[in-house]
């Protein structure tokens, strides 16, 4: 049975929202009511676009959520967001019915709603939810966000919607947070990034040498169990990545020419070579936002090029998020599956003992590193891979300059122009062979398990017959 919030934390906000919404009327009595306001289609996208942009500079500092725990996070709240509004989205339904155990409020029938302020309060509300461990000064930002958009609602409504909207946003939040928590292995995952309790194993059934924490700084196992996180479109089988090329030090075999292939690149990169190796790493915790966080970069960069509107926005931002989150579930469970040692740990075994990648951490000051989790399949893949998709689906084979890095100075962060997204994509996967960090099996799988667990998210039921 659904019943609305009446939680003291709810009044408390709603006295909050109260105090900033007649300090604000004081100065503008006149309030301007667009009569289409009762349809998200007739907002614009500042409310997500704006949060987005805070999400990654968080990402960037945030301690356990690289991937793909980021990709978790930016999924239940892209539900949220989307749950706020969809009562305004003639169009559309409720996911409700699409997730067993999800619990949401109902609107008070016959009364209106602000879903700008609606979106905005679950936004901050899930942010507070899923971020309770950074820094001050970012809960500092999440909470100025918040405010200081509501304090833009004013006059925009009357101030009795306003206060409903609020209610009814973080209402629609802490409903996707309980949600959240039934999942046991995904829910504060950020808190065991690298379990004590795994142990990999150093050799397969056939003799095959497997992952094992790596050269040069040999960081243990991150987010073994991941492939136990609850999905929200893949079916289980889709978690399973098809087999690796078979293992061996033949020089005549296929896994050993896939090795020698990731050496000779690296050994004779050019400049472009290293330039798109390094442009699409994301790989340092502090330096960048993580890879699932690039695919929202991108997603950021076409709302505002496109002024879509509140509607398109919270689609969008759903559906990013739930194809980010599963197909890292997919590609972590297949890593932990598979175990296949990275290529850094082939080529100094089999081909030449001093050969390292390119991959550096100008804050840790190492060197040559490779990720601390097994090869097949690659995640960049995975995640460029849906992520170019959806982009795909929501704005069609649309021209992208990715401007993500252009003002940092430790790499070339140079813009790059791709006629669309699925180009980018791929550009994103296959970056992975330059840096020395993936076979070439990775990138062509990671990019299919991608293109699928985008296929299964716009599969759901988001629109109405």
């Amino acid at each position: 049975m659904k019943t609305n919030s009446n939680t003291n934390r709810l009044f408390w906000a709603l006295t909050v929202a109260l105090a900033i919404f007649v300090a604000g009327c004081k100065n503008d009595p006149e309030i301007d009511i667009d009569d289409s306001a009762s349809l998200a289609a007739s907002y614009d996208a500042k409310v997500p676009y704006e949060w987005n942009v805070l999400f990654l500079e968080i990402d960037r500092y945030s301690p356990g959520y690289r991937p793909p725990a980021a990709a978790r996070m930016l999924a239940y709240t892209g539900l949220a967001a989307y749950e706020a509004a969809v009562n305004g989205m003639p169009k559309f339904n409720s996911m409700e019915s699409s997730f067993p155990g999800l619990s949401l409020p109902d609107v008070d029938a016959g009364k209106e709603y602000h879903w700008p302020a609606a979106v905005n309060a679950a936004y901050g509300e899930m942010f507070r939810y899923f971020y309770p461990h950074v820094d001050q000064r970012f809960i500092t930002q999440i909470n100025a966000l918040e405010n200081r958009l509501q304090s833009e609602f004013t006059g925009k409504a009357p101030l009795e919607v306003l206060s409903r909207s609020i209610i009814y946003g973080k209402a629609v939040a802490q409903a996707v947070a309980r949600w959240s928590e039934t999942d046991t292995e995904g829910h504060e995952a950020f808190r065991r990034p690298r379990p004590t309790s795994y142990t990999p194993p150093a050799e397969g059934p056939n003799g095959e040498q497997l992952w094992q924490p790596t050269y040069p700084d040999y960081t243990r196992a991150l987010f073994p169990y991941w492939g136990q996180v609850r999905p929200f479109a893949l079916r289980e089988e889709d978690k399973i990545a098809r087999p690796p090329l078979p293992w061996s030090e033949d020089p005549y075999s296929q896994f050993y020419n896939q090795a020698k292939e990731v050496k000779l690149w690296v050994d004779n990169a050019t400049e472009e070579d290293r330039w798109i190796a390094e442009f699409w790493s994301d790989d340092i915790f502090e330096l960048t936002f993580e890879p699932a966080g690039r695919l929202v970069a991108l997603a950021n960069q076409m709302v505002a090029e496109e002024k879509v509107s509140l509607e398109q926005a919270v689609e969008l931002y759903a559906k990013m998020g739930m194809a980010l989150c599963d197909v890292g579930i997919a590609v972590w469970h297949s890593k932990y599956l598979y175990n296949v040692e990275r290529p850094v740990q082939y080529i100094r075994r089999v081909i030449d003992p001093n050969w390292k990648t390119i991959l550096n951490n100008p804050i840790a000051n190492v060197i040559g590193m490779s990720p601390e989790f097994p090869a097949y399949p690659s995640g960049h893949s995975g995640f460029g891979g849906a992520g170019g998709a959806i982009l795909t689906h929501i704005f069609g084979t649309h021209a992208l300059t990715d401007r993500c890095h252009e003002r940092r100075t430790e790499f070339l962060g140079m813009p790059r122009s791709f006629n669309n997204p699925i180009e980018a994509g791929v550009e994103n996967a296959y970056s992975r062979l330059p840096l020395g960090v993936h076979y070439r099996m990775d990138c062509d799988e990671g990019l299919r398990m991608g293109y699928l667990a985008a296929q299964r998210v716009t599969q759901l039921p988001w629109k109405k017959r």
